[in-house]
């Protein structure tokens, strides 16, 4: 009785394969599931659900009686078809290639914040399969690796996520104190948390503040204060959705400068490398100059960002258009001659620096 209440894997996926030459295993793994899930559920929501009609299901019905599976029907108005009550089956229905992918994302190098968990419930994925099934899916494990950090950047300190994840768990209105800028100018808010966002190893917030969607950046928040009551989002949008608004505002191009340049071609793959994720669309070429400088052209988000990211190439990139930016940069690299060129460092400077008293 024990192990037909545990149920047998192995011997169930058996009789499907036997008993039911014409019909979806994976369908039956689903009504099997539902029923595992609900208990109960009338013939007409698990045909539904499914997508199929009233006499599939009870041909399904009878095709899982027949390979042990203990369900039955139960007529009257709160009837429906029923799984005997603490019948338990480890079978999922996945396929290899969904295991693969589920096991490979456990052993994901990304040892914080979620990490561990996954990690954790992929080895319990692992040791739950059947052998004939846990070769392919082990080598999987070792022979794919995802990594979420990018490349030079350390790991961000995290310390709000679990009280930020605990919240989203309650449900609840929470109290953020949150630096936009250097921590010294933190601020508190009351928020309504939609969802935490992993994006390229950065975690994002997504919560409501005065009725208004915004993400918030996980490492700049510098304590989480639960407030006990329900989140009152301003709407019943899901997560992904409102995710989609926010990531689609932040990518538009607002105000975008294009800027020709001449580039020394020794420094003309890094500047296309370092500066592609601030740019507003691709970089184009438009040949080589004379002298054997590539012309390029690009769209930046601002002028002071194109000078700011530009200017440190020095006499390895020279701006062409537009006239302003030109201008722009030689002003700023007039200065930066002048302050390295005075006779002296003030004394006070020099204390400064140095420590003395």
């Amino acid at each position: 009785m024990r192990s037909m209440l545990l149920g047998d894997t192995r011997h169930l996926l058996s009789c499907f394969s036997g008993i039911l030459e014409n019909v979806r295993s994976d369908r039956l793994l689903a009504t099997l599931l539902l029923l595992q899930s609900h208990g109960r559920l009338p013939a007409p929501e698990i045909a539904r659900r499914l997508e199929v009609s009233r006499r599939t299901v009870s041909r399904d019905v009878e095709a899982l009686s027949a390979a042990g599976v203990p369900v039955y029907c139960e007529r009257g108005r709160n009837g429906g078809v029923a799984l005997l009550e603490g019948y338990r089956t480890d079978v999922t229905g996945m396929t290899d290639e969904e295991l693969r992918a589920l096991v490979a994302l456990g052993s994901s190098a990304d040892g914080g914040a979620l990490g561990s968990s996954l990690a954790s419930a992929s080895r319990k994925l692992l040791a739950a399969l059947p052998e004939a099934r846990r070769a392919g899916v082990d080598r999987a494990r070792r022979r794919l690796l995802v990594e979420h950090q990018g490349w030079r950047r350390a790991p961000e300190a995290l310390p709000a996520l679990p009280a930020l994840d605990a919240a989203l768990v309650a449900d609840e209105r929470v109290r953020l104190q949150y630096a936009t800028g250097d921590a010294a100018h933190a601020t508190w808010r009351t928020v309504d948390p939609y969802g935490l966002v992993s994006k390229a190893g950065t975690w994002y917030l997504v919560a409501a503040h005065r009725g208004r969607p915004k993400m918030y950046r996980v490492s700049r928040v510098r304590a989480v204060a639960a407030t006990g009551t329900p989140a009152r989002r301003p709407d019943e949008r899901d997560l992904a959705e409102v995710w989609t608004e926010l990531r689609e505002r932040l990518e538009t191009p607002t105000a975008e400068i294009e800027v020709r340049l001449l580039v020394d071609p020794a420094w003309a793959p890094t500047l296309r490398r370092v500066h592609l994720a601030v740019l507003a669309g691709p970089w184009r070429t438009e040949g080589v100059d004379p002298g054997g400088r590539e012309i390029l052209v690009a769209p930046f988000r601002s002028l002071i960002g194109a000078r700011a990211g530009l200017l440190g190439y020095g006499e390895a990139v020279e701006v062409l258009e537009p006239a302003a930016l030109r201008e722009e940069m030689a002003d700023a690299a007039a200065r930066v001659v002048a302050m390295y060129t005075r006779s002296s460092v003030p004394e006070s400077s020099l204390r400064n620096v140095l420590g003395a008293d």
